[in-house]
């Protein structure tokens, strides 16, 4: 489905991401983990086409530098970690912004799978009855669940998620994460996400991208790159115990 090969993307003297390659099929969910500063987020700024690189990323066999942006948006969706709303656009003005790559004029007439499509993306995520309030009054896992049922409307094969639950609630990691893991099911798509926390990357991930200073530490199955050998060498910690320690916490107190 999606294909990187020998990607580099470098900042001045800087090689942010350097001669990584890796896949990723349908039904796939990868997590792509590593230290602040590994280049993950830079790895989705390529793939969507944010930034300079060399190197080739295919989609479907296309080398996307060579796909219009519409054609790509039809096929690709990315849910950034912040949004910065300054209009009073209601929620489901924001959710129809995402059919606008199915338009074949900007303006034109919106079509009944344009709001089928609306439809289901407001109801899975649980936005029906807030579709007519403006984003300036949202919450934080509001506001996130209006921009991730924009991409769901966009109705693409591939998702690109940047840090898709950072500063939200608990009660909102677990909604969002759920979300995807249910828009996964569907025939014919993959998630790609960058994300901090090795608990999450375990529980929902299907494969892992370990990276170190650019360069993939590690690249397969979930559980044969998150074993504490592969990890303590990235971290530079017992990551393990250091799980485990915090897993205590919770353990019930005995007299």
């Amino acid at each position: 489905m999606l294909q990187v090969e020998h990607l580099r993307v470098q900042y001045g003297a800087l090689a942010a991401v350097n001669d990584l390659s890796f896949s990723v099929s349908e039904g796939q969910w990868l997590m792509i983990v590593g230290p602040n500063g590994a280049g993950k987020s830079t790895i989705l700024n390529a793939i969507s086409q944010g930034v300079p690189y060399t190197g080739t990323i295919r989609y479907e066999g296309e080398d996307l530098k060579k796909t219009d942006a519409a054609t790509r948006a039809r096929r690709i969706g990315m849910l950034s970690q912040n949004h910065y709303v300054g209009y009073a656009f209601s929620v489901e003005e924001v959710v129809r912004l995402g059919r606008y790559a199915h338009r074949s004029r900007l303006f034109s007439v919106h079509k009944e799978e344009d709001e089928a499509a609306v439809e289901e993306a407001l109801e899975c995520t649980g936005l029906k009855d807030l579709r007519r309030q403006s984003v300036l009054t949202l919450s934080g896992g509001e506001l996130q669940r209006t921009f991730l049922a924009q991409v769901f409307a966009q109705s693409p094969q591939l998702l690109l998620l940047d840090e898709p639950t950072n500063h939200l609630d608990l009660v909102y990691q677990k909604q969002i994460f759920a979300l995807i893991s249910e828009w996964l099911k569907t025939p014919g798509r993959a998630v790609v996400s960058v994300v901090h926390d090795l608990s999450l990357a375990r529980a929902y991930g299907t494969q892992i991208l370990l990276l170190h200073h650019g360069k993939p530490a590690a690249f397969g199955d979930t559980r044969d790159v998150m074993r504490p050998e592969v990890l303590n060498a990235v971290y530079d910690m017992d990551v393990a115990a250091w799980m485990r320690s915090m897993l205590s916490q919770w353990q019930p107190e005995t007299e």
